[in-house]
């Protein structure tokens, strides 16, 4: 039995197993072998690109405007930095929606690196 406070068993695993034969007895319990298991598939997203992506990227273009008015103030209070994250969030939204709709594409097109889940969603 593993107990962590003791020296004596700390070579040991949960198991009782040595920690130096880790690889031969992982390889040895491989379950899909032994029982012909395979896992089911992982199930559909929920969550759509309307409601997520497309939000964000709008609120953080938002924000980016309205902290244009302020960039005396900004500079003043030496925290520009919250202008170039707004950018920064509002280019990378864009550049998601952007791999999403290369992906969507190649979908439709029947590409097989493309994932087929993005053609689950109705936009």
């Amino acid at each position: 039995m593993f107990l962590a406070g003791n020296p004596v068993n700390s070579h040991l695993s949960a198991s009782g197993r040595s920690a130096a034969h880790y690889p031969e007895w992982v390889a040895d319990s491989d379950s899909t072998r032994e029982t012909g298991y395979t896992p089911p598939p992982l199930p559909p997203v929920t969550a759509g690109l309307w409601h997520l992506a497309v939000p964000g990227t709008v609120i953080w273009f938002v924000a980016f405007v309205v902290l244009l008015f302020f960039i005396p103030t900004l500079q003043a209070n030496d925290t520009m930095v919250w202008l170039w994250t707004c950018l920064a969030g509002f280019v990378l939204g864009l550049l998601g929606l952007s791999v999403y709709a290369l992906q969507r594409r190649a979908a439709r097109l029947g590409r097989r690196s493309a994932n087929q889940m993005a053609l689950d969603e109705s936009i």
